[in-house]
């Protein structure tokens, strides 16, 4: 399996960051996160990166325009040689860049299409799902592409909507599927199983007797 060279992307807290250094730390994720970038000085992610030892770059995205953001962003990219781009509840709208078309990730924390867009993350998600009066709920990795919440989706978990459901239990509950999920499609990805088809992602099968770990 290939081995990727990783950057994270934050704007907040750094939860799915630090869940994906976990998976690293036990060896469970193809390649390093060689990089972090925020885009905002003085939030908890920030942290979390320095005491893992990651480079960090922070490019404040405040007042600046978005052109100007997103190059300053790619030039970190580049200067890490980063192989897929993963965000991390960052809430900055990220252009995609022709080279970079299917190598960045985002997870969204509803059944996409499904409480996307816009404005939608974090508690809101939850809260506008139990206004909704939906009985399932989870979460959605997909490719970034130019249209907020709306690339390809690479994969999906479902979990249920409980009738005494706050947005904090709900929210952990999707939560921890979410650890499961993201590191599963950098896996597939590192395994060159992930061929979009207009606006589908099909996954190809492992070669017999090999398990998406141990693919090549």
């Amino acid at each position: 399996m290939r081995e990727l060279r990783i950057a994270v992307l934050i704007s907040g807290g750094g939860r799915t960051l630090a869940n994906l250094l976990r998976v690293q730390q036990q060896g469970e994720l193809p390649g390093r996160i060689e990089l972090v970038v925020s885009n905002r000085e003085q939030i908890p992610g920030n942290e979390i990166a320095r005491q893992a030892g990651i480079p960090l770059v922070i490019v404040p995205s405040r007042g600046v325009p978005e052109a100007t953001f997103a190059e300053r962003v790619y030039a970190a990219l580049d200067t890490y040689a980063i192989d897929l781009v993963l965000l991390g509840g960052f809430l900055r709208r990220l252009p995609v860049r022709p080279d970079y078309r299917w190598r960045i990730m985002n997870i969204h924390p509803s059944l996409l299409p499904l409480f996307g867009g816009r404005g939608m993350y974090g508690e809101r998600v939850h809260r506008a799902v139990l206004e909704s009066g939906m009985k399932v709920s989870g979460c959605t990795v997909h490719f970034v592409t130019d249209e907020l919440d709306r690339g390809p989706i690479i994969l999906q978990a479902c979990v249920p909507v409980e009738e005494d459901d706050t947005p904090e239990t709900l929210a952990a509950r999707v939560f921890a599927e979410e650890c499961r999920l993201y590191p599963e499609a950098v896996r597939l990805f590192a395994a060159g199983r992930l061929v979009v088809d207009g606006q589908r992602v099909r996954i190809l099968p492992a070669p017999a007797g090999k398990t998406t770990e141990e693919t090549a």
